[in-house]
């Protein structure tokens, strides 16, 4: 019992980890536009294509968790399910942490974006001598002026990113730093070592610490050891539903491929982008990042199918860009062997859609385009192609393939040859 007159003592103060643990549930009373019956219906018709194996999606609405389900196995034919805390590989959503935790050292005076990226990252060489004046704003936004994908093959032959890097300068430039977008991986990882730089200390550290930790993403790691430890884990798959060996070079540039966790994680981690975590991550660094940098119109060229509705496509930092139906939608979509993920949300209603699935095929990627309709009330479209009838055309017609249509998203092949996957 306090005595009167006497000061009353201060609270403390909780954590950003403890004040988000209430967003880590499921919360039915947030639901106001997805139609999750129809949704979970059209689902299990997924998982039971003979191209899937496992599947886990979870649906943010209104900025907080309203679904999470896993669907069929996390290896073919175990009868081990898939369930919401079955941890998967992101692959190239990856690139969207390594953006923001640089843009957090940078909101923290440690890092300059519009500064050389040579400043920071001293072992990426380029063309020309180009890392003088290709910026930190330009590797997150892949205007480095390489060609496509560069050197991906030797990573996947088992080369050393770090000598790789070195190795960069000596490809001829498609263009200026700045003046084009070209996709890359390995480049793009030299952010990682911007971040061990700035904040002296590994690149998966920092993560940990200044976003995984505070976001309260419990299962996310960035190795294969990560991977393979968890107690519920997805092996990965060919579309045949073949199982594959969880390969390593991709985990060897964390910045661009390498993060792993269950769904709930990461629609933890789509709700803290759209915003609703501001102690974590502060409305000027998600301008930042989300800002968009490049136009991409290649992109509508792999979206084809679904130009009925999307518009103009973007790159920012690590983000994509779209006007959807009139909408602006922030996303990203990844691909390693056997594993493919995806992320779209509307930031200013704070709902969106993420999944993780266990086999290549691309055929889940239609499902975003169909919660967008149902969180926009546009009338249905079968975008994901399970109504369709073998040598029928697809659900639009199909327009014609674009330059740059394609990008290889960490997609990791055989001691055979490097398998390549739009993303």
């Amino acid at each position: 019992m306090r005595v009167i007159g006497e000061p009353a003592a201060q609270a403390r103060p909780t954590s950003p980890a403890a004040a988000n643990l209430h967003l880590a549930k499921v919360t039915p009373a947030a639901r106001r536009d997805i139609d999750y019956a129809a949704l979970d219906a059209r689902l299990q018709r997924m998982a039971a294509k003979p191209n899937m194996v496992g599947l886990a999606v979870g649906i943010v609405e209104n900025g907080r968790i309203t679904f999470l389900s896993g669907y069929g196995e996390t290896v073919a034919g175990s009868g081990e399910k898939v369930t919401p805390e079955t941890v998967f590989r992101w692959a190239s959503v990856s690139k969207g942490v390594a953006s923001t935790m640089v843009a957090k050292l940078a909101e923290q005076g440690r890092v300059k974006l519009d500064a050389p990226v040579v400043n920071y990252a001293p072992g990426l060489k380029l063309p020309g001598g180009a890392e003088y004046q290709a910026t930190v704003r330009d590797l997150l936004s892949h205007r480095l002026g390489l060609y496509r994908n560069a050197l991906d093959n030797k990573l996947e032959e088992g080369q050393q990113p770090a000598l790789l890097r070195l190795q960069l300068a000596s490809l001829n430039a498609i263009c200026q730093p700045g003046t084009c977008w070209s996709y890359q991986n390995i480049a793009y990882d030299a952010s990682s070592d911007i971040v061990a730089r700035a904040a002296n200390m590994p690149f998966s550290d920092a993560v940990k610490q200044q976003l995984f930790d505070p976001i309260g993403m419990t299962s996310a790691s960035m190795s294969r050891e990560g991977l393979i430890t968890a107690r519920s884990w997805a092996r990965p798959h060919s579309a045949g539903r073949r199982p594959l060996e969880v390969l390593e070079p991709y985990y060897r540039v964390p910045a661009a491929g390498g993060v792993n966790s269950n769904i709930k994680d990461m629609a933890l981690w789509m709700i803290a982008q759209a915003g609703g975590m501001p102690r974590v991550l502060s409305p000027s660094l998600l301008q930042t990042i989300h800002a968009p940098v490049v136009k991409t119109p290649g992109e509508r060229g792999r979206l084809r199918k679904f130009l009925e509705r999307v518009g103009d496509a973007y790159y920012g930092l690590g983000w994509r860009q779209y006007d959807y139906a009139g909408h602006p939608i922030i996303g990203h979509r990844g691909g390693v062997s056997g594993y493919r993920s995806l992320m779209l949300f509307d930031p200013q209603r704070k709902s969106g859609v993420v999944a993780l699935w266990n086999s290549s095929t691309s055929q889940p990627g239609g499902l975003e385009f169909e919660v967008m309709d149902m969180l926009y009330h546009l009338p249905f479209r079968d975008w994901m192609e399970l109504d369709k009838v073998p040598g029928q055309p697809a659900v639009t017609p199909q327009a014609p393939e674009e330059p740059e249509a394609t990008e290889a998203i960490a997609a990791e092949g055989s001691a055979g040859g490097g398998v390549r996957a739009g993303r």
